[in-house]
């Protein structure tokens, strides 16, 4: 069975993100209290705090990491207006006795708050995109990836809407070209009623981003969002945390041009409002057939899908880690996440 474990972070601050490696053997917390920790799990399953830093000057809000092929490297983004890379240095230690992590880059394109960072699929390169509160999607791109002090802009993406979080699409098949969505967390008080996740292609022929989905019927603020691994499936799904969870699925409609942005046949998979309050969090297991959310009111739910494509709620957790009584026969260390963490910070549980 799974057994949850409770970590004292040691964070001065609200944690705001916890991110696993490649492996689900390391772990990155960040914070308000502008700190990075990284926390490395031995055989016995126990975490311990590797490394602690100091990363920018302001609240970091997110720290994602690379593919372990280009090193130990991660990434954070923040209130200071920046983003950063940082790699560990094999076998130096701080004066503290804990591993050495080394600023490589910052990226200071940004006047507003930088809200999401994440590196994109192996297969495209070592690749980075952020996105920003001021609207505008920004993708970098270390041109060798033995010098990550070299990062160049390629692309500027204006989604013309504050912009909360990013999600790549995952697909590990050459023949879909690399596809990013976007959220906005803009208060439908503050404007006109307007789709808050938008869906963008790379077209190689015309060489830029543009821009094939909106969702017009999500006019909610937007905290998370994440596509499906797509492990041998003809569509793409892809999850959205707002005041309620959706589920939704991208069929591409064949006949275009493969340097033409592409078609597809939207449907809605799922709307459900489970957990009562704001969904914050939304993460999928490793085959994209387990959905994990979190919410405000301190549960973690994972969702399944059905032979007839039909999604419901197949386990839940408590905020103690406990699952609920009605469905303790779910197994969670079989369901293909590396790991699921619950703890309480100044955006919901997750």
């Amino acid at each position: 069975m799974y057994v949850t474990k409770s970590i004292k972070a040691g964070h001065a601050d609200l944690i705001h993100d916890v991110a696993y490696d490649f492996y689900g053997k390391r772990m990155a917390t960040c914070s308000s209290d502008q700190h990075v920790k990284i926390w490395d799990q031995d055989d016995t399953g126990a975490w311990s705090c590797s490394a602690s830093f100091k990363t920018h000057y302001g609240s970091v809000w997110k720290v994602t990491w690379a593919h372990p092929e280009f090193g130990q490297v991660i990434a954070t983004c923040s209130f200071d207006r920046t983003a950063a890379v940082w790699e560990e240095i094999a076998g130096e230690k701080t004066g503290v006795g804990q591993n050495h992590w080394i600023r490589k880059t910052s990226l200071v394109d940004s006047r507003t708050s930088v809200t999401d960072v994440k590196f994109g699929p192996k297969h495209l390169g070592l690749i980075l995109a952020t996105c920003s509160a001021d609207g505008t999607v920004r993708i970098y791109e270390a041109p060798d990836v033995m010098n990550l002090s070299q990062w160049s802009l390629q692309h500027e993406i204006h989604c013309k809407i504050p912009c909360s979080c990013i999600s790549w699409n995952p697909s590990l098949s050459r023949l879909h070209p690399p596809m990013l969505a976007v959220g906005s967390d803009e208060s439908a008080s503050t404007g006109p009623s307007q789709g808050m996740v938008s869906v963008y292609e790379y077209t190689e022929n015309a060489r830029q981003w543009k821009k094939v989905e909106t969702f017009s019927n999500i006019t909610d603020p937007v905290h998370d969002i994440a596509f499906a691994p797509n492990i041998g499936r003809s569509y793409h799904v892809l999850a959205v945390g707002s005041k309620d969870l959706r589920i939704i699925t991208l069929k591409p409609i064949h006949g275009d041009s493969k340097d033409e942005p592409g078609r597809f046949e939207i449907r809605q998979a799922g709307q459900f409002d489970d957990h009562g309050s704001a969904v914050w969090r939304v993460c999928w297991n490793i085959t994209g057939t387990i959905l994990a959310t979190s919410g405000d009111d301190g549960m973690v739910k994972l969702w399944k899908a059905n032979y007839l494509d039909l999604w419901k709620c197949v386990s839940t957790l408590k905020c103690d880690g406990q699952q609920a009584e009605n469905n303790k026969d779910v197994d969670l260390g079989k369901l293909g996440f590396k790991k699921l963490s619950i703890q309480q910070t100044g955006q919901g549980w997750h």
